[in-house]
């Protein structure tokens, strides 16, 4: 008996952005990364077309990450002092894209000054080719006035620069604007706040399509439900027409992975749970699988093992 199979029709898709710029395109990348352009759900190719892999950004910060777990970093001892060696490994592990976090810029952890950090900035710039995500401290005033002097100073490299929310997102936008680079929104796992910033964005006059988003990442055990539920509803309104939805998805993997409580708890105090570095790479891996099947596109992770882990995930769900 023959079966016909029905398959879904959408009349949206997510937008295609690409970010980094080429010495032809006025920076100084050896590529670019392309990500969206998916025209129906994660791995469902028989319905529409996925142009694009999910890829990976690793996180690097301009100061020793002091408050990280020790199985982290061992893995960038010695370069974690030095940002642009610390890119350079990085790129070794199979970075994709840089997230650079100018946690210097906050006053407690060394209040840099955006001088300061736009050199900073240029020397991964000069020191890696893939493209370059910058983000703040995550204090808005500090946020405010370094973002702009940043975006001056890499104009041409076409960054993707953030984390634009309600109290901050005028300056990252304007900068953005004036310095052609593009915007990542910080929602609050609340899909009308995604769907706020991106108008309070375009009403600027930066184009929705230079935006990307960040909807506000959970980690496995801890809020992985309603990350889920909100990416997968955000998609599906995309793929149904709702332009204010149809940002290409960055999640903050590594962040949230490497601070649950089964990720970083000692052996010792939890010898059920087993050996706590390859429980914390795990940890990191599955949620970043888990995400990858809710339409993420961009992940940023911190362990090369979780990076490989995840990335061969990805090639086998899109062989």
């Amino acid at each position: 008996m023959d079966i016909d199979f029905i398959n879904e029709k959408y009349i949206g898709s997510i937008h295609t952005v690409t970010l980094g710029a080429t010495k032809r395109q006025g920076g100084t990348r050896t590529n670019t990364v392309t990500v969206g352009g998916d025209a129906t759900l994660p791995f469902l190719f028989f319905e529409g077309e996925q142009p694009n892999k999910a890829v990976v950004a690793i996180e690097i910060w301009d100061i020793p990450p002091t408050e990280w777990n020790p199985v982290l970093r061992d893995v960038y001892a010695g370069v974690s002092g030095n940002p642009a060696a610390w890119a350079q490994k990085a790129v070794d592990f199979g970075a994709d894209l840089i997230l650079l976090r100018l946690k210097g810029a906050d006053p407690e952890l060394g209040n840099k000054t955006p001088e300061q950090l736009a050199n900073v900035v240029k020397d991964v710039l000069a020191a890696v080719g893939v493209p370059l995500i910058v983000t703040g401290c995550g204090i808005d005033e500090k946020d405010n006035a370094i973002m702009p002097v940043i975006a001056e100073a890499a104009a041409g490299e076409n960054l993707l620069l953030g984390l634009a929310k309600h109290d901050n997102y005028k300056s990252i936008a304007a900068a953005a604007l004036v310095h052609n680079h593009k915007v990542l929104t910080l929602g609050t796992v609340d899909i009308n706040m995604c769907k706020q910033l991106q108008i309070l964005i375009t009403e600027l006059g930066l184009p929705a399509d230079n935006i990307l988003m960040d909807p506000g990442t959970c980690a496995l055990g801890y809020g992985m439900d309603y990350t889920y539920s909100i990416m997968e509803r955000g998609r599906l309104d995309a793929l149904n027409g709702d332009e204010r939805l149809a940002m290409p998805v960055v999640c903050n993997v590594g962040h949230e992975a490497w601070r649950a409580k089964e990720a970083i708890a000692a052996e010792e105090d939890f010898p059920d749970w087993g050996n706590q570095a390859k429980r914390a790479i795990l940890w990191e891996a599955l949620t970043a699988t888990t995400l990858l099947q809710a339409g993420a596109n961009i992940m940023v992770m911190r362990h090369p093992e979780a990076i490989r882990l995840f990335k061969r995930n990805v090639d086998e769900l899109s062989a």
